[in-house]
Formats: C-alpha cells, sequence, structure tokens
C-alpha cells in the first residue's frame, strides 16, 4: 500500500519535480558560471581575496530557491484533492490515515532531496576545481540552511493545507512566516553551523503538524 501511495503521488507531482530539479540545477549552475567569469577576468585568485576579505560567498541569488520549490511541491501535492474534496478518500484506505499522510509527506521530504542534491554536488564539483578545501566547504555550508528551508516550506505548507478551516489556515500561515523566518535570521555565512544538526530535527518535527491537521480533519472539524 506505501509502494501505491508513493506511486499516486508521483503521478500527481512528477512533472512538477522534473521542473523543481531543473529550477534548482539552473540556478545553481549559473550561479556557478557568475564565478568562472570573475574567474576568467581576474582569476581565481581575485575570488579567494574576495571571500577572504569580504566573507562573500558568490551564491547569494539561491537564498530564496528552495523555499519556493519547497513550497511549490506541497501546493501541487495538496492544494488539488483539497480543493476538490477527494483527500477523503484517503481516510478510507485499508491503511491507517496517519501512516498514509506520513507516507505522502515522506514521499515529499525525499522529492526534495533528490532535487536539491544534485545542485549541490555540481557545485561542490565545480568549487572544488577553484578553491581551497575551507573555501568551497565554507560556501556548502552556508547554503545547508537554505535548503532546510525548503524542507520547512514543505512540511508547513502541507500543515496548513491539510487544516480543514480557513480561519485556522490564516493562524497557520502566520505561524508558519515565523518559523521560516529563522531560517534567515543570521545573514553571516556559516552563521548556522552549530544548530544545524538541531535546526534539522526541528525541520523534520514540522511533519507532525500536518498530523494535528489531519485530526481536526477526521473530526469534521468546522471552527
Amino acid at each position: 500500500m506505501i509502494k501505491a501511495i508513493f506511486y499516486k503521488e508521483w503521478i500527481k507531482t512528477g512533472g512538477y519535480g522534473l521542473l523543481a530539479l531543473l529550477l534548482s540545477t539552473g540556478f545553481a549552475g549559473y550561479a556557478m558560471l557568475r564565478m568562472a567569469r570573475v574567474c576568467s577576468l581576474k582569476g581565481a585568485d581575485h575570488l579567494w581575496i574576495v571571500m577572504l576579505q569580504r566573507d562573500a560567498i558568490f551564491v547569494d541569488l539561491l537564498q530564496f530557491v528552495p523555499l519556493f520549490i519547497g513550497l511549490g511541491l506541497a501546493v501541487v501535492q495538496f492544494a488539488p484533492e483539497m480543493y476538490r474534496k477527494s483527500f477523503k478518500l484517503t481516510l478510507h484506505l485499508p491503511l491507517r490515515a496517519d501512516r498514509a499522510v506520513a507516507a505522502m509527506l515522506a514521499y515529499g521530504v525525499a522529492t526534495l532531496a533528490a532535487v536539491f542534491l544534485p545542485a549541490l554536488a555540481a557545485m561542490g564539483g565545480y568549487l572544488q576545481s577553484i578553491l581551497a578545501p575551507e573555501l568551497w566547504q565554507h560556501i556548502l555550508w552556508s547554503t545547508l540552511p537554505w535548503y532546510l528551508a525548503g524542507i520547512a516550506a514543505y512540511l508547513l505548507t502541507a500543515w496548513i493545507a491539510l487544516e480543514p478551516t480557513w480561519g485556522r489556515r490564516l493562524i497557520d500561515g502566520a505561524m508558519a512566516l515565523l518559523l521560516l523566518r529563522l531560517y534567515f535570521l543570521a545573514p553571516a555565512p556559516e552563521a548556522y553551523n552549530g544548530f544545524l544538526p538541531l535546526l534539522t530535527a526541528v525541520t523534520l518535527c514540522y511533519g507532525l503538524l500536518a498530523m494535528l491537521s489531519l485530526t481536526r480533519f477526521r473530526d469534521g472539524r468546522q471552527d
């Protein structure tokens, strides 16, 4: 049954997943092209000097890309079923509703991982060819909170989408904005390094909020 749920989710979101992969790797590739242009015009040593003196990482344009990709995936995955009221069918599967929703969320997180990892791998592969390990690792570590924000945006949007009442959706949306703000509070590169394990755990725990919405939906809440 879990495999059937994964297949159903792939049918709904496969096209978006491929588009998200193109966007994610495309933006990462464009950031690398900008760095390659600087290297060709002024040399790699200039890149090193700017990074050391100004603490620049040259990939700032990626900051909100994962967030919007995660948000979009949740909308594509959950909004049509809630709008057509077909989500009720999930409650009648020969599988507990919480396990079915957990499988749907696991599919979404796995999809985002498949979308984000190629971009990180491509950046790492190129940066290793022009920068010392300390510098290219500095860039990649600095981007990790942004990619976690993409997963957080997905889980929080799923929480809002599964909520059965519009009043609570507005409240949940305001709370989600505050939670997402946490991923962008510290602008300095690698500012989140000591906090990343906890931030990752907290991000994954957002999936529990969707279970609260599922309980309210199953109970027929209208308040």
